[in-house]
């Protein structure tokens, strides 16, 4: 077994571990998750994030380890654009605050599989060939400049094809049973509102990896850099949701500043064979771009709230 392979290995149990340690330890039982303990685990997702950054710049090298924090801030970034959309989710269906961490932990947990398969075949048809690069490139371009100029997303579930799938496989209960995803009444399995948003949950990240997987490609070709970089991001998702959820209003200009993060990274992708952006300029620029997008948004809540009180 050569070094590459027990490195996919260890990463993967301990993302298992993790995971474990995770629901069936500190969530074993439904509750509400508090500001508090969503900054505490945000602040241990993001640190283990960082440890295995300096893992990688002693293990390899400088230039992967910097790939691997560019990869990560990207998906990191695209992931609030992600929150906001599951925020929209639970509002729609008033799923109770004590079941959001258990809906979340399993929506993720497909993710994480649903990553795996676009990661590994689309660096695999990078490899093969080469000239898809340029295909994704201007697809990043093309969704960076539709973000821009898209309005307020609407939540229609009823319109979702995996919804209407679900509905024709199996009957659905009213309400809410509790925290379960599936009960059993005159021997017959119903579902649960709360499968459907587990369903939606899971389909809106399918969407978001179209455009995450080719921007993180753009960065690096390494399948395990934009793997790790991937699932960091994706395992921190559930705390920063809580940590994030009612202060949405201050990420204004947040929607602008992914859109030029997509376009950027687009033409970073479609030129390479002409000139290759240097990954510490593509990192100085994508940090650039998230703290103009975020002081703005700052500014502009500051603004509203004196408006107000004139």
């Amino acid at each position: 077994m050569n070094d590459t392979a027990i490195l996919w290995i260890v990463f993967n149990l301990f993302v298992l571990a993790m995971l474990a340690l995770d629901l069936g330890v500190f969530h074993r039982k439904s509750h509400d998750v508090t500001t508090k303990e969503a900054l505490a685990w945000t602040g241990v997702w993001v640190s283990l994030a960082l440890l295995f950054n300096v893992f990688l710049y002693y293990y390899f090298d400088k230039d992967t380890a910097v790939q691997f924090f560019t990869g990560y801030l990207i998906e990191k970034s695209l992931s609030v654009d992600n929150i906001f959309v599951i925020i929209m989710i639970f509002s729609y269906f008033n799923v109770p605050s004590a079941y959001q961490h258990k809906v979340l932990f399993w929506g993720i947990l497909g993710a994480l599989v649903m990553r795996v398969i676009f990661i590994l075949s689309g660096v695999e048809l990078i490899h093969r060939f080469h000239w898809l690069i340029y295909i994704f490139g201007a697809f990043l371009v093309i969704t960076g400049i539709r973000m821009l100029f898209s309005g307020d997303e609407k939540i229609e579930p009823e319109k979702n094809p995996l919804v209407k799938l679900a509905h024709k496989l199996f009957p659905f209960t009213p309400t809410f049973e509790g925290d379960l995803f599936f009960v059993k009444r005159d021997a017959r399995l119903w579902a649960t509102p709360l499968f459907l948003v587990v369903i939606l949950i899971e389909a809106t990240d399918l969407i978001f990896a179209v455009d995450s997987i080719p921007a993180i490609i753009a960065i690096s070709d390494d399948p395990f850099i934009v793997y790790t970089s991937n699932v960091f991001a994706i395992l921190g998702l559930r705390s920063l949701y809580f940590a994030l959820s009612g202060i949405e209003k201050y990420f204004k200009y947040l929607k602008y500043g992914l859109s030029a993060i997509l376009i950027f990274v687009g033409v970073k992708m479609s030129i390479t064979d002409l000139y290759k952006i240097p990954t510490n300029l593509s990192l100085v620029v994508i940090i650039a771009i998230l703290i103009i997008a975020m002081l703005a948004s700052v500014l502009a809540q500051k603004k509203t709230q004196n408006v107000n009180r004139v």
